[in-house]
């Protein structure tokens, strides 16, 4: 790869395209499981892999925590703190084009949640488990803004079967290995954020102050 390629890899333009081409194909994804789909419906696409519509008012993988109203507040001001921080990445020259990458996809996937909760309760009908949604004009949905319920619908049971019936509580009850049900950006701020603990953990003590604090560590002891 050529110096000039190198340079618009890292320019914010890419960056800018990369993040809307993820947007899109999360919004696309969605858009078609709402208004194609019955609330709970589901389609098996193998044994260990089916498009299963849910809705949830929480966090990633269906979590349900807090004040859905500050959950929103929280992640606009998240992805504006991750867009600023990405920003100055690109402005370092000697960042690596990897960890721009993770920064990236969870920016993406942060705000492809955000969307939902901003607008689908404004141009969406309620889903219901015998009705599709669909599109009608801005502010009559069923939801006040921020308030939309973000669709979810990747389900992989990779493993369905039942406690022993000896086992206290649980016996007899189903188990399913890996039972959370998430969406294409829940995926991108998986993905993103593993690799960067995998891959990127000079970047990742650079963004909390390790290296930082162990260079004024050294300094002082010279």
């Amino acid at each position: 790869m050529t110096q000039g390629n190198k340079g618009l890899f890292r320019s914010g333009w890419f960056m800018t395209a990369f993040i809307l081409l993820l947007l899109l194909t999360d919004q696309l994804i969605k858009i078609a499981v709402k208004t194609g789909m019955t609330l709970h419906e589901s389609i098996e696409v193998t044994s260990w892999f089916k498009i299963l519509f849910i809705e949830n008012n929480g966090m990633a993988f269906g979590m349900e925590i807090g004040s859905k109203l500050l959950l929103s507040a929280f992640r606009i001001v998240a992805v504006a703190y991750i867009g600023y921080y990405l920003w100055q990445l690109i402005k370092k020259q000697e960042t690596r084009l990897g960890y721009m990458i993770c920064v990236a996809l969870v920016m993406a996937g942060a705000a492809g949640n955000i969307f939902d909760s901003l607008f689908y309760g404004q141009i969406f009908t309620e889903s219901t488990p015998f009705t599709t949604s669909h599109l009608v004009p801005f502010g009559e949905g069923y939801a006040p803004m921020l308030m939309g319920r973000v669709v979810d619908m990747f389900y992989f049971p990779l493993i369905v079967t039942t406690y022993p019936d000896w086992l206290p509580v649980w016996g007899g009850d189903e188990f399913v290995f890996f039972s959370p049900v998430f969406n294409f950006a829940d995926s991108c701020v998986s993905v993103g954020v593993v690799a960067a603990l995998l891959f990127y953990r000079r970047e990742l003590a650079d963004l909390f102050g390790e290296n930082k604090k162990d260079k004024e560590e050294k300094e002082e002891e010279e």
